[in-house]
């Protein structure tokens, strides 16, 4: 399996060693080709995850290593199961890497951003039929209508699709009113998987077909009206730098957690391949204050901030998870 690692190394997953690599902000982290390989590495690895939407409404994409996956043909990139599906295009994104600590462990990820003025509109509002979905992953869904949600979210559209005759008729008498609103049967659709959920944004989308198991990992999609009215467009916890929107996100394997998210065997394989891509595309102030941090040089508490008190913490639970090495949180 080639490692994330190994495409940081020279930017085409061309087999060069894993290691870290110099924190360098320059034009080529924009580049098409080195984003291009990031996510053809990801799409091959099973243990590798990936959420496109917004906070409150978005949809992942995940399959287990024995699923039966096809990739694409040329001309776009992408992976389909019976659950569900992804197609991505590198575009014009700035990965921007990042790791935040929580209580017993931490979570990685790496953002694929773009600037403001480079997302959609927002949604209208209310519910809108757009007709056929000329775009669907599956050919047999080209001709199922699909319906905006009309989601006030900078990243995207969230939609539902179908093409039975009864599901359309309900979903037709939510046409020009809120999602959500007065006896909506939206969220259960969502939940009981009735219907598809197709979540789009300018560098892909993401398919969860309706009728599939949702049990982990799994195309899934998580629509939670209160965290919406939040308006916000990424976790605090994310160190997104100001002008640019979290379109999609790759979560790579992690050391401790397998695509389930169940413990696991510190594994320093996957850690030593989340450190490069991190050294990559990671805030370089926030990376070198990691390397000197695990090196044993202490906080300044008097200079320490959210995002450096965030670092010492991932500093601490990597060492305390290393140092146990063979038993799992």
């Amino acid at each position: 399996m080639l490692l994330l690692a190994e495409v940081v190394a020279d930017g085409t997953g061309g087999g060069a060693p894993a290691r870290a690599m110099p924190v360098d902000r320059g034009p080529d982290i924009r580049s098409t080709e080195a984003v291009r390989a990031l996510i053809d590495a990801a799409l091959a690895d099973p243990d590798a995850t990936w959420s496109l939407g917004g906070f409150g409404a978005l949809a992942e994409f995940g399959r287990t290593a024995d699923e039966p996956a096809r990739r694409f043909e040329a001309g776009r990139t992408g992976l389909e199961t019976a659950r569900g599906g992804i197609a991505l295009a590198a575009g014009a994104a700035v990965p921007i890497a990042y790791e935040t600590a929580f209580t017993g462990g931490w979570s990685h990820a790496v953002a694929l951003c773009l600037p403001r003025a480079a997302c959609p509109f927002p949604g209208a509002g209310v519910v809108t039929e757009t007709g056929a979905d000329h775009g669907a992953i599956r050919v047999e869904n080209s001709g199922d209508n699909l319906f905006d949600l009309g989601l006030d979210l900078p990243q995207g559209r969230v939609g539902l699709r179908t093409g039975d005759p009864v599901l359309l008729a309900g979903l037709r008498d939510r046409l020009g009113r809120p999602a959500f609103e007065g006896g909506s049967p939206i969220l259960d659709l969502i939940a009981s998987r009735a219907v598809d959920l197709v979540v789009t944004t300018p560098l892909g989308r993401v398919e969860v077909f309706a009728g599939s198991q949702a049990s982990p990992p799994a195309p899934r999609g998580f629509v939670l009206p209160r965290l919406l009215t939040l308006r916000r467009t990424h976790a605090a916890t994310a160190p997104i730098p100001p002008g640019l929107v979290p379109v999609a996100t790759l979560h790579p394997a992690h050391p401790c957690r397998d695509a389930a998210r169940n413990p696991r065997p510190f594994d320093a394989e996957r850690h030593a391949a989340f450190q490069a891509i991190l050294a990559r595309w990671g805030d370089p102030d926030l990376v070198a204050l990691k390397t000197r941090l695990a090196a044993g040089e202490p906080l300044d508490a008097r200079a320490a901030t959210r995002r450096t008190r965030g670092v010492a913490r991932v500093v601490r639970e990597q060492a305390d998870a290393k140092s146990r090495n063979d038993t799992p949180r």
